[in-house]
């Protein structure tokens, strides 16, 4: 059975553009497509499309309104289209907060300068929403059972857990519906949380400076953009930036961090498995590293650099994860020590720290 999309642009030129590249792909169907989001909702209720892609700037009612309204309504897996400003970014988190599960540019030249692999990219990203579906479970409770895929493959034994003030850092990777998954964390960490926090969420460097900040504004904590030659200290997380690497450097005593372009053809910029390699080199196994939702294995050679030191990795389960992706190959790959619903990591970072 194909994926049925329902296209949403108060663009005619855009939708009939969108609707060809997704009819394109065997595996995916444009069953009907709405020119503003009352329509839209109206379509999602009649049609029942396995996705929708929204525009965000529309005519009668907007896309992040929309989004509340499909999520009320009829709760339908929705990718957005935004653009790449700093006005975009905020729209998008909005839309995002608001049910959305993940987000493309809307300028393919934005996704791929080969417009065959940015239609590609795109297809792929509506499979995949697709397949995965809106998961509707009662979040369990904490747990270091592994999820159900990875229970195929024997799990190596977990570290014994370290005394509370044996960890000198926790890093966070995440991609796809990260930015919710990390609201949710940080929120729920006190003021006086006593280490510093990397966070590595894969996003366009337009979107990471409005992301800080609204984490900053919701959290407890702070929370800034990272920047090259920032010195870690206790209580900040350093959210590393759009389109670029962070290592961290220096010695446990004094570390800062190294934030660089990265070179030509790396898959991902920030990159997981890069910071976590830099945490393993300079705080061995004083580490506490939690791999969160997102699509593909990002972090998974990390984190074994990391074990290899001897620190803690956490994954996120499945039930909770908007892609069970980033944090199934840790799983999978017998790295995790702990397995945990999402709305359970931030207390439980707090009790291990």
């Amino acid at each position: 059975m194909p994926v049925r999309v329902l296209v949403v642009d108060d663009s005619g030129f855009f939708r009939r553009r969108l609707t060809e590249i997704l009819n394109a792909d065997p595996k995916i169907e444009v069953v009907g497509a709405a020119a503003d989001g009352r329509e839209a909702v109206e379509q999602v209720v009649k049609l029942k499309p396995d996705v929708v892609t929204m525009d965000i700037e529309m005519p009668v009612m907007d896309g992040i309104s929309a989004v509340r309204k499909i999520m009320e309504r009829c709760p339908t897996p929705v990718l957005m289209f935004s653009s790449l400003t700093t006005q975009g970014a905020q729209a998008t988190l909005d839309a995002l907060e608001a049910g959305a599960m993940d987000f493309l540019p809307k300028n393919m030249d934005d996704i791929s300068q080969d417009k065959e692999l940015a239609k590609r990219q795109l297809c792929a990203r509506v499979r995949l929403i697709g397949a995965r579906g809106l998961k509707h479970k009662p979040v369990p409770t904490l747990s270091t059972k592994p999820g159900a895929r990875a229970a195929a493959m024997p799990p190596r034994p977990p570290s014994p857990p370290k005394p509370k003030g044996s960890y000198r850092l926790v890093a966070i990777g995440t991609s796809t519906g990260g930015p919710v998954a990390l609201q949710e964390v940080l929120t729920r960490l006190p003021a006086n949380f006593p280490l510093p926090i990397v966070l590595i969420q894969h996003m366009p460097a337009s979107f990471t400076p409005a992301f800080a900040q609204r984490l900053d504004k919701l959290s407890a904590i702070s929370v800034k953009e990272a920047a090259d030659g920032d010195v870690l200290k206790p209580g900040t997380a350093y959210l590393a930036p759009g389109g670029t690497q962070m290592e961290l450097t220096g010695s446990r005593g004094h570390v800062s961090l190294r934030v660089y372009p990265g070179t030509v053809g790396q898959t991902y910029k920030p990159s997981v498995d890069i910071t976590f390699r830099s945490a393993s080199e300079v705080y061995k196994g004083d580490v506490l590293a939690v791999v969160l939702t997102g699509m593909g294995a990002d972090g998974r050679e990390g984190a074994r650099a990391l074990k290899a030191q001897g620190a803690t990795v956490w994954a996120q389960d499945e039930a909770t994860s908007v892609i069970y992706g980033m944090p199934a190959a840790i799983a999978e790959a017998g790295l995790a020590d702990r397995i945990l619903a999402l709305n359970t990591v931030g207390p439980a970072l707090t009790e291990a720290v």
